[in-house]
């Protein structure tokens, strides 16, 4: 724990192993108090904004972000002028367009995006998805140089293209121009001779980094519109505010940072996804059995998770086609299908995750264990074995690995990292060492193919290089608390408050409540993995509780063996609807005991 940093109820090492600190310092306890007094908004709205390093002067804008105040000038991006007039170019001479995205949300609703603005004006136009499989992540020249061959004049990359030189030239050779929309990191010489842009690439001054690719490619549809109304008045361009709603789910649930412009992109986006223009993220609501308005969390774990079905182990073209069609029918067939595929995901999943923590649990059981956590399997699915690195990461509470190994013993494998560790800058020094076939990423998720025959070195290295990192992180692992709450205090007002205060994600986290010495007078398992819990207050509130996936954790069984005690409850306060109605209901992710 840093040392700037006050317990919280003197809590040095929860169920979950981490410290309680007091999320605001003294300084921002000062500035919470003149936000309240001079913002006139709740007392806990300015205690969440103090502490977010929200400044006094700017609440107003910062509770109420709009597009116009927070949008930049596209222009200011490298190579947006010479992309925009390409495509304006493409839709004045009404050629042929193909639109390379990748198989992710962010990939499938910037292809949507492109392919909307470009119906809008009659031009045709085809999305190609790669195959997660057998054609890996982005362009490759096989698939360009098809697009190509199908008549496409101008081949448009979204979330991908950056680091695809070789394939960008195949589509050139082939007789297309290409223009580059994307935002990953930069992982070698930029694409010659085309448009790239990208906010994240060396020389690239507009400071708009954060963006997802969906993102990039609004600006780039704004950019583009400009273009045309300067050449072809006779040509209005559609209005892009109503695909706020696309720039709202992908920014959401690619884990962007929600500041600047893209908090103004997930609100706005939300109001737009609330009037159900699109059919397809309609359909996809409607299966996903969303009874409430649309807000982050539905974006985040239940819409997306589904979109991803189908490029994790399906069709991976389905998510794009199904936020681009306007065809009702159609949106329902992809929407039961994407629900059938994610369905079929989840049970895989909860294979893969018992074998994943069978393994990690024994290579644990010794003492300390590996730094960083790597686990394998012969029968595991590539498409998946994201996710379980991020559940095993959770349940080890250290960087994880999980790799799917084919006949042939190479494994595509996936890392998920802890706050503070590196994992990408890790897997490029396996690479650089030759232990890797391929790898790259970023600080918190990664990327490997890896022969089996060197895994044991893998191991070694990551011990050698994240062991004192990650020992000393775990040691300071931290919670940060907004706030202590009784469950009286739990009410609709407050719901209505952090509403306002809303919403929450990557760079502007929920708030953390903690409810000190509340009884837990009740303990039951539902949906497999997760508990349900009753608290009730000295002073005789009571609140029901959710610890999502704790079962078989130190949460877990924490919780389990504290039934009829008082503890110290850390979560987040959430609304559950049920038929209708709107209740309160606490999330639990961590507890700890409380001194008599």
């Amino acid at each position: 724990m840093t040392p700037e940093k006050r317990l919280f109820l003197g809590v040095r090492r929860s169920a979950a192993g981490a410290a309680w600190a007091h999320r605001l310092s003294e300084r921002q306890e000062m500035t919470a108090l003149a936000i309240a007094q001079g913002q006139g908004v709740p007392e806990i709205v300015a205690r969440l904004l103090a502490g977010r390093n929200v400044a006094t002067d700017a609440v107003t804008k910062f509770l109420d972000p709009t597009i116009r105040d927070l949008l930049p000038d596209p222009a200011t991006l490298t190579d947006m002028e010479a992309a925009a007039d390409r495509l304006a170019a493409a839709i004045e001479r009404r050629e042929r367009v193909a639109i390379f995205g990748d198989y992710d949300v962010d990939g499938a609703a910037s292809s949507a995006m492109l392919k909307r603005f470009l119906n809008h004006f009659g031009i045709e136009s085809e999305i190609y998805i790669p195959d997660r499989i057998f054609e890996g992540y982005g362009p490759n020249p096989d698939a360009m140089r098809e697009l190509v061959g199908r008549g496409a004049r101008l081949v448009v990359t979204v979330d991908c293209g950056t680091n695809s030189a070789p394939s960008i030239e195949a589509a050139r050779q082939a007789g297309a121009d290409v223009v580059v929309l994307d935002h990953h990191q930069v992982g070698g010489a930029l694409p010659e001779g085309v448009p790239v842009v990208n906010p994240n690439r060396d020389d690239d001054l507009s400071g708009q980094g954060h963006l997802c690719a969906a993102g990039v490619v609004f600006l780039a549809l704004v950019q583009t519109a400009r273009v045309l109304r300067q050449r072809r008045p006779d040509l209005p361009p559609p209005d892009l505010l109503f695909m706020l709603d696309l720039v709202a789910l992908a920014t959401v649930c690619d884990v962007v940072q929600l500041t600047g412009v893209n908090r103004a992109f997930v609100v706005k986006g939300l109001l737009a996804i609330r009037q159900q223009r699109n059919v397809g993220l309609a359909a996809l609501a409607r299966t996903a059995r969303v009874g409430e308005p649309i807000n982050v969390f539905h974006l985040g774990f239940l819409i997306g998770p589904r979109i991803n079905a189908g490029g994790r182990i399906g069709d991976a073209a389905l998510g794009s086609r199904l936020l681009a069609t306007d065809d009702p029918v159609e949106a329902e067939r992809i929407a039961e299908v994407l629900d059938r595929l994610n369905g079929e995901r989840q049970a895989m999943e909860q294979v893969m995750l018992e074998q994943a923590r069978a393994e990690a649990d024994a290579e644990l059981a010794g003492g300390v264990g590996p730094a960083v956590m790597v686990t394998g399997n012969d029968g595991w699915h590539p498409g998946i074995v994201g996710l379980l690195a991020s559940r095993l990461k959770d349940h080890v509470r250290r960087p994880a690995f999980a790799i799917a190994f084919n006949a042939n013993g190479v494994g595509t494998g996936s890392g998920r990292s802890v706050a503070g560790f590196d994992l990408g800058r890790l897997v490029r020094g396996a690479f650089e060492r030759g232990l890797i076939d391929k790898g790259g990423g970023h600080a918190m998720a990664a990327g490997i193919t890896v022969q089996r025959a060197r895994l044991g070195e893998l191991r070694a290295y990551f011990e050698e290089q994240a062991a004192a990192d990650v020992s000393r992180l775990r040691d300071e692992e931290t919670l940060l608390v907004d706030a202590a709450l009784s469950a009286e205090g739990a009410t609709q007002a407050l719901l209505d408050a952090l509403e306002q205060a809303g919403p929450f994600g990557a760079g502007y986290p929920a708030p953390t409540f903690v409810l000190p010495r509340h009884q837990l007078r009740d303990v039951r398992p539902v949906g497999g993995s997760h508990l349900r819990l009753d608290l009730r207050s000295d002073a005789g509130g009571s609140l029901q509780a959710m610890a999502f996936r704790a079962a078989g954790t130190e949460l877990g069984e924490f919780l389990g063996r504290s039934r009829g005690a008082r503890i110290h409850v850390a979560g987040q306060v959430q609304a559950n609807y049920w038929n209708g109605a709107r209740s309160v209901q606490f999330r639990i992710v961590d507890a700890a005991e409380s001194p008599m």
